[in-house]
């Protein structure tokens, strides 16, 4: 028996301990593992291969930095944190807190703005007994509104939507009286793999693109630009740049990543602030280097859909077991090209469409909820998706998505049931992201369609290196993942940078493995979290590099109030910071 086996062999072992924590049901209601045929005691990977990182994880004591002294509990704040915390603070390692207060609907500066004339849907024909088809009636109450700006009001009723939905203008709202009583079910199955029911699609259009003067600093508002040429303060931007072999390189990512390779990818989605003698000031500053080695540029974008928004709606598009698992990526409510919009108030509801007995019975939806992509400043708040049928591998199950987006704030929702409740996806350039006050529990996932067994379905970020990222009071009764996934997902690798898990709670577990510096501050004595390295002797680091979710993940990530979440202060990194913002 070789060396090399003998030490991965110690180093899971000493991992391992009973996970019965991971798969506790949540108060929120029945188990749908067993309504939906399913037995919950499968540890297999989350994308359909045996996975020999997703090992039993234990629960930790609270940090050697806080002991416990046996007094009562007394607030504490991180050293990261102090109370003279300023956006440039920066320790002699070179960690710091990111600064996340931008993250929703018009930088959460300004409340909703209200769109006034009103296009009641029944009086374009729609039925509200469910027993025929409005989805014409729909379409068009939403074109009406289109032209001027307008409410789609959707009164109290079950609405049959037998195709998909567009919105195309903005100013444009759907409005239901809420979720319990003004109810849209969705029926079309056949052929909506990566499609959704209910779309909101800008058409952003690139009018001239720059290359960067000088590299961009992390941190930084402003950008060097030899030529500002037509352009002015308002005006919408990207910043991006190459996947080049020296970026990829440089993250230890070679023969790894493979599917954005050699193309420019949109990292940074924001608004001109200033026009400068150097070039120019933006809205929200860089969160990661933008080099010139790379070919950063600055690419100057119009359409855009402003000032659009969901509220108080019932969703439902679950349908029959095996139809289900026929088409993957299929959402209910998509924001693509979308700038200062909102969601709100929606819930799933058991679907007419599901069977009434057997898998799948009783489902809300058939695959996934909520996507939000190639969006900023948006706010997903006061929401609740659950139960989705297809669980299985190709993206399916994902109950709040985000992909490719700046300044999202997802508030107050809980998601249950899905596979991966909450998840970042597919692309690089997911950034300033908030997860504020969610509760996910129950999330599984499958193999195949009539698996007899699952594996803990986390919360977590998927794909290609989201950066700076903040989970903030949140409660995970699964799990939460940010870490170096390899070749899963086409390559996913390093899937999180500079993202903060803050006040953390639930039954389930922490695993943050990030490129370069990730941070953990205050848990729940209940939470499992696992960030520590497997040695800091490197014979045996090299000997267990390429068998741990921590491969090419050093240094180990900040932790800090293992077990002390509770006497955290402030309770919400993104509401103190976003106060002294707003102070300023």
């Amino acid at each position: 028996m070789s060396l090399r086996f003998i030490v991965i062999a110690l180093a899971l072992s000493s991992c391992t301990a009973p996970e019965t924590q991971n798969h506790r049901t949540s108060d929120v209601g029945p188990d749908p593992r067993t309504e939906m045929g399913a037995d919950p005691s499968d540890m297999s990977d989350a994308d359909g291969a045996p996975d020999v990182r997703d090992v039993p994880d234990t629960i930790d004591a609270p940090d050697a930095s806080l002991p416990d002294t046996g007094e009562p509990a007394r607030p504490w704040r991180s050293a990261l944190y102090p109370a003279d915390w300023d956006a440039n603070r920066t320790d002699p390692d070179g960690r710091f807190l990111p600064d996340f207060s931008w993250a929703g609907y018009r930088n959460g500066e300004q409340p909703v703005v209200r769109v006034s004339t009103t296009f009641d849907v029944l009086d374009f024909g729609a039925d509200a007994s469910g027993a025929t088809d409005s989805q014409p009636a729909f379409q068009a109450a939403i074109d009406a509104a289109s032209l001027a700006g307008g409410v789609v009001t959707v009164p109290e009723g079950l609405f049959r939507i037998d195709d998909q939905l567009l919105v195309t203008a903005s100013d444009v709202v759907l409005r239901g009286q809420g979720a319990a009583t003004s109810r849209l079910w969705f029926t079309r199955s056949a052929q909506m793999s990566s499609r959704s029911h209910l779309t909101f699609r800008g058409s952003v259009t690139v009018v001239s693109e720059r290359p960067l003067d000088a590299d961009g600093a992390e941190r930084a508002h402003a950008i060097d630009l030899a030529d500002t040429t037509a352009l002015t303060t308002g005006d919408d931007i990207i910043v991006g740049w190459t996947i080049s072999p020296e970026f990829v390189d440089e993250h230890a990512m070679t023969d790894v990543w493979q599917a954005f390779n050699g193309t420019w990818q949109p990292f940074f989605l924001r608004d001109v602030s200033a026009v400068t003698a150097t070039g120019l000031d933006v809205d929200v500053p860089l969160r990661y280097p933008a080099r010139v080695r790379d070919g950063a540029s600055v690419r100057h974008v119009t359409g855009y859909l402003r000032n659009v928004g969901v509220e108080n709606i019932g969703v439902a598009d679950a349908v029959g077991w095996e139809q289900a698992w026929t088409e993957t990526q299929v959402h209910v409510i998509e924001l693509n090209g979308v700038a200062d919009g909102w969601i709100s108030g929606v819930e799933s509801f058991a679907s007419p469409g599901a069977p009434t007995a057997g898998p799948g019975s009783g489902a809300h939806l058939q695959n996934g909820g909520i996507i939000v992509r190639g969006s900023k400043r948006i706010t997903v708040a006061d929401s609740r998706l659950e139960r989705a049928q297809n669980r299985g591998v190709g993206g399916s199950g994902y109950l709040f998505e985000v992909r490719q987006s700046s300044e999202v704030l997802f508030r107050d929702l809980v998601a249950r049931a899905g596979r991966h409740n909450f998840i970042q996806n597919w692309g690089f350039g997911t950034t300033g992201m908030v997860w504020l006050r969610v509760h996910s529990s129950e999330g599984q996932t499958f193999l195949e369609r009539d698996a007899q067994f699952s594996g803990v379905g986390d919360s977590e970020f998927h794909h290609s290196l989201a950066m700076a990222n903040l989970i903030d009071s949140s409660t995970f009764d699964d799990g939460l993942s940010a870490l170096n996934r390899k070749d899963q997902s086409s390559g996913a690798g390093h899937t999180a940078t500079q993202t903060v898990f803050w006040n953390t709670r639930g039954t389930g577990r922490i695993r943050s493995y990030q490129w370069g510096h990730g941070y953990v501050i205050g848990t729940a004595p209940s939470m499992s979290v696992l960030t520590d390295m497997p040695s800091d002797d490197p014979a045996l680091r090299a000997q267990l590099e390429d068998v741990g979710p921590w491969t090419a993940a050093w240094p180990a990530d900040w932790l800090e109030g293992r077990g002390r979440a509770q006497d955290l202060e402030p309770r919400s990194l993104y509401e103190d910071q976003r106060a002294r913002r707003l102070a300023r």
